[in-house]
């Protein structure tokens, strides 16, 4: 089950479970601190935070060359479900985002 936002669940379903395993993927595939990278041919530069007891990301994103921004709130709860709580945007925006956004390659 993923907890989206004002405690509303969504029912269980293995398509909804997929999609939590892919979105967390997605999201530990995007490097801590500050990166910038690339999503629906736009360029970003993307700053993620996880709290010392790993039961927190933030991710605040901006488009380098305009106005678009993606910022949400990720909590484990002890339950063990994950509660995604998007800044003032729709839910479908930030999964859309985590799961196409490539990263740019560390430089060597």
């Amino acid at each position: 089950m993923f907890q989206i936002c004002r405690n509303q669940f969504a029912p269980p379903s293995k398509g909804l479970k997929l999609l939590e395993q892919n979105f967390e993927s997605a999201l530990a595939a995007i490097p801590d601190g500050y990166g910038e990278g690339v999503y629906n041919g736009l360029r970003y530069g993307v700053m993620v935070r996880n709290s010392r007891d790993g039961k927190r990301t933030n991710l605040v994103a901006r488009a380098l060359g305009g106005g678009d921004v993606v910022s949400f709130n990720l909590y484990r709860l002890r339950s063990g479900v994950p509660s995604l709580r998007p800044c003032e945007m729709p839910a479908e925006k930030v999964v859309a985002f985590v799961l196409g956004y490539i990263p740019d390659l560390p430089k060597s």
